[in-house]
């Protein structure tokens, strides 16, 4: 059984959204692609059918295992979290013409699992991605982001195997 492992990390936005495409092997994880889907023109169907069409085409193109998406977090206006509910939403139907299982995971967890502490600002995730994945430059903070969910994905991947294989040696399996 192999260890590889694709990952797609999205960070759902109505205007941008960020992805982050990452092969782990093991506790290695290596960089392949990242971006942001730009859907700031046309009204607001339009701009989700933009998501759910890109996030598709990134699927075909890249064929992740798994889909690691940010949840929605509680905007103080109720209809910026609806919005964002909705990019999420075509973002993770996009890639539901593969078999890939989809984890969500709280921003303050991405952000806990990337930097270290749960209130980290964009700029100290990009630079931590830049760090992490020994890259040339800074991805945009979108797709930085996006990098950091399918970063956390990795960590609680390897935290789980770790967990079973204790439960395992305890006897508790």
């Amino acid at each position: 059984m192999s260890n590889r492992l694709r990952i797609l990390g999205i960070d759902p936005g109505s205007r941008l959204t960020g992805f982050g495409v990452l092969d782990c092997n093991g506790d290695k994880a290596s960089y392949v692609a990242s971006g942001s889907i730009n859907s700031i023109e046309g009204g607001f169907p339009d701009r989700l059918k933009m998501i759910f069409q890109a996030v598709g085409e990134i699927v075909a193109e890249y064929r992740p295992d798994v889909v690691a998406v940010e949840s929605v977090f509680m905007h103080k206006n109720a209809g910026s979290a609806l919005k964002l509910g909705h990019a999420r939403s075509a973002a993770i139907c996009a890639t539901f013409s593969e078999e890939v299982q989809v984890f969500e995971y709280a921003p303050r967890e991405i952000k806990q699992a990337v930097v270290g502490s749960g209130a980290a600002t964009k700029e100290q995730i990009q630079h931590m991605i830049r760090h992490m994945l020994a890259l040339d430059g800074a991805p945009s903070p979108d797709a930085a982001d996006a990098l950091a969910a399918a970063l956390c994905h990795a960590n609680q991947r390897l935290l789980r195997r770790a967990l079973g294989n204790a439960a395992a040696i305890a006897g508790l399996k």
